[in-house]
């Protein structure tokens, strides 16, 4: 087969293939030459869908996403629900999402060293505040609460997802999905009262 089907299908074997090395090395091991190894082939191969490793980077990083954000979740109903459902949808709490967690957090090492990557993972960053802000109203009995305490919760609660999910990716042992869980709660239950 040849064409776009061909070329796309080739394009989906490249990704897997990155989704590999990013999943067994990190972004530390992410380069032409892994994921070249990882198809079996040539450099070249990788070359002709992403020419630098700059490109490949932000592939790797754009799969991450849409990994992240296509992962299935237990639905819940508004309000609470909803937002803890969200934020625990952020957590490590099982094979899957360790291991994108895992992926994620090494990813951050590529942001430092790189302006563009940095500014990418900033949006991606308000875009997931913006989420949670939505939720967060929602939660609030009555809308009682102004904007500002909106924002001051939600950056409460994004802050601890990311460092929870930076504790339980580095001690996974000290940090079971129980207890992220629980601190989640505790959390909730100190700064949102619906």
């Amino acid at each position: 087969m040849t064409g776009p089907d061909a070329h796309q299908r080739r394009r989906e074997d490249v990704a897997a293939a990155v989704w590999r090395v990013l999943d067994q090395a990190g972004f530390a091991g992410l380069s032409m030459r892994a994921v070249a190894r990882e198809l079996d082939g040539t450099t070249g191969i990788v070359t002709h869908y992403f020419p630098t490793k700059r490109e490949l980077t932000s592939f790797a990083l754009e799969l991450l996403a849409d990994r992240s954000g296509a992962r299935e979740r237990p639905a819940a109903p508004p309000g609470l629900a909803a937002l803890r459902a969200a934020l625990r949808g952020m957590l490590p709490l099982d094979e899957a999402s360790r291991t994108a967690n895992r992926i994620w957090v090494s990813s951050w090492d590529a942001a430092l060293a790189d302006e563009r990557h940095a500014a990418e993972h900033a949006e991606r960053y308000r875009a997931s505040r913006k989420k949670i802000a939505a939720l967060v109203t929602d939660s609030l009995a009555g809308g009682e609460r102004d904007d500002e305490s909106v924002d001051r919760i939600t950056q409460t609660l994004h802050a601890f997802v990311l460092g929870m999910t930076v504790q339980a990716v580095l001690d996974p042992d000290a940090y079971p999905p129980e207890r992220q869980t629980a601190l989640l709660d505790a959390l909730l239950a100190v700064h949102v009262h619906a």
